[in-house]
């Protein structure tokens, strides 16, 4: 499942750094999160980082991108060319 940032973001910034897959970016209003790219931090970290740096808790899972374990697995795989 990819995750999604709400509205309560306050574009503090902190977030985009953190995303291990460049998933995070600016929006119009808020920052974004690209649902093709995120893996929750699948294959990198063991939590997402995006989550664990927020400091208005605006980060959540984004119930229209549901994905299991394995496929966050196997996106992560193509994400890194590990197909």
């Amino acid at each position: 499942m990819s995750l999604l940032i709400d509205d309560n973001c306050i574009n503090c910034d902190v977030c985009e750094p953190e995303c291990p897959n460049s998933a995070i970016s600016m929006g119009p209003n808020i920052y974004v999160i690209d649902p093709n790219l995120c893996t929750e931090c699948v294959g990198h970290y063991d939590t997402p980082q995006c989550m664990e740096v927020c400091p208005v808790d605006c980060i959540s899972k984004d119930p229209d991108h549901a994905e299991s374990a394995e496929q966050l697995q196997s996106k992560f795989r193509q994400l890194t060319g590990q197909a």
